[in-house]
């Protein structure tokens, strides 16, 4: 198995509102949400995101993953579940003549994805990914635990064949039930979660071998 590294420690910090999530979350806002479309991306915060947009902050994330993977011109890498195609951009712009490719569920996403990565943003999902060449890379973050346990299992065994566990994925989880308590009034779309051993349990069972690391909401 691969090793607990934190490639996103770049990202700012997000601010969240739990009280006020927790008021709003009901079935209905959960089942629009998880159409991943204009209401999860662009609509109110209750609903997702509050509005995805570029703001240059995945920048110094794409070097770490350059550096971490000693990426070079010609690699091959996919960024599975990319949603806009942000990391797509950064990851080409940091090192001309690196091959990104974003694979994405969501049409929305697809449609308003950053104009410099959207030539390279194929629709699928990740558990059938259609690919079948292996890549250099395979990045897929925040995604696999939108699924259920059976369909997550397929996910990373997909995410292990193309990369031979040159992979790196971040996944929902906490380390005390306070911490679970909060992520549960917060998370909309996870379907599966559980705790670092709970996850860590999944990727020996499936045989995935990458790198990991967890998302925490405090």
């Amino acid at each position: 198995m691969g090793r607990e590294i934190n490639l996103v420690r770049a990202l700012p910090k997000t601010k969240r509102n739990i009280q006020a999530r927790n008021g709003a979350k009901n079935p209905e806002i959960i089942r629009i949400s998880k159409q991943f479309g204009e209401m999860y991306f662009d609509g109110p915060r209750e609903y997702g995101y509050g509005g995805y947009s570029y703001d240059g902050r995945w920048v110094p994330v794409a070097q770490d993953i350059i550096k971490h993977f000693d990426l070079k011109p010609g690699m091959r890498v996919l960024d599975a579940g990319c949603a806009k195609g942000f990391l797509v951009k950064d990851l080409r712009e940091a090192l001309p003549g690196l091959e990104v490719i974003g694979l994405e569920l969501s049409q929305y996403a697809i449609d308003h994805a950053h104009p410099d990565a959207k030539p390279h943003l194929i629709q699928g999902t990740i558990e059938e990914m259609p690919f079948e060449q292996p890549f250099d890379a395979v990045l897929c973050l925040d995604t696999v635990h939108n699924l259920p346990r059976d369909r997550a299992s397929k996910a990373l065994q997909e995410i292990q064949r193309l990369s031979h566990g040159r992979a790196y994925v971040r996944v929902d989880s906490y380390h005390t039930p306070e911490q679970r308590a909060i992520f549960e009034s917060w998370v909309l779309t996870a379907e599966f979660h559980g705790y670092p051993a709970e996850w860590l349990a999944l990727f020996q069972e499936v045989g995935y071998t990458g790198d990991y690391s967890w998302t925490i909401i405090e």
